[in-house]
């Protein structure tokens, strides 16, 4: 797991700061994707991907002879969740939001995943399990505080309320405990992502060492640059580390839910 001192040492680098840009413009591209327009060399680049991905920045995926670098910003958000206090977040946030919107810009990749996050916990892969399909949980980790409802079944529904009003619904597509549990996703909370075809979502756990995991979280298979693909890249990071939060500590870091009207 990456220290705090790691991450800030990764972003004291304005190189290493502007490829994490390039990577939030456009995830998953290749090392000669970044190298280009950048003023040193193509080992220059690697060494400079390589501190970004032990700082656990990016992480990387083979796809055929290709290796892909998606952005991870969970060490970034476990920084926030650790000086923002859990009233001044949401104003935080709109103020972030507002600083940036107008120079935020999304893209889809040619193929393979969107978005891919990945961090470490200090809990078994079957602790993590435990929480993660356990509806009575869901609100104490999950974003804007959703309730759950779900048949742990193959095939079986899935679906994700803040209050009685469905955000989220899909299918159980694949589940095996304690390592991989796969799920079809169908964006409701707006009338811009209502018609969105369903996406997919990957959640994957493997063991390292004695007590701990590596959780993967990949959201794909879009069916294009959908405007849900443009909207989940908030959720996902307060959700894992909120998740992380209550199996590590048992605590739940609970954030005020919005109000969506009815």
């Amino acid at each position: 797991m990456a220290a705090v001192n790691d991450v800030f040492g990764a972003l004291a680098h304005p190189i290493r700061r502007a490829l994490l840009d390039r990577l939030r413009e456009r995830d998953g591209q290749t090392l000669t994707e970044l190298e280009r327009d950048q003023p040193l060399t193509r080992f220059g680049v690697m060494k400079h991907l390589g501190v970004l991905e032990d700082a656990g920045l990016i992480v990387t995926r083979k796809l055929g002879r290709e290796k892909r670098h998606y952005l991870n910003p969970i060490p970034i958000q476990e920084i926030a969740d650790r000086w923002v206090s859990r009233f001044a977040a949401p104003f935080a946030r709109s103020l972030l939001d507002l600083a940036t919107a107008a120079t935020r810009e999304t893209s889809m990749t040619a193929s393979g995943p969107r978005h891919v996050w990945e961090m470490f916990i200090r809990a078994t892969p079957q602790d993590v399990w435990a929480i993660l399909t356990d509806d009575a949980k869901t609100p104490l980790w999950q974003h804007f505080n959703m309730t759950s409802r779900t048949d742990w079944v193959a095939g079986g529904a899935i679906t994700f309320l803040v209050g009685d009003r469905e955000m989220i619904v899909g299918r159980v597509l694949e589940i095996e405990p304690p390592r991989r549990f796969v799920h079809s996703f169908s964006a409701r909370w707006s009338p811009e992502v209502a018609g969105d075809p369903p996406s997919r979502v990957t959640w994957t756990l493997e063991p390292v060492g004695e007590g701990a995991c590596k959780l993967t979280l990949v959201h794909d298979d879009f069916g294009g640059d959908t405007q849900t693909s443009r909207m989940i890249t908030g959720g996902w990071p307060e959700a894992l580390s909120r998740l992380k939060t209550l199996v590590e500590t048992g605590e739940a870091f609970l954030l005020p839910a919005p109000d969506h009207g009815n």
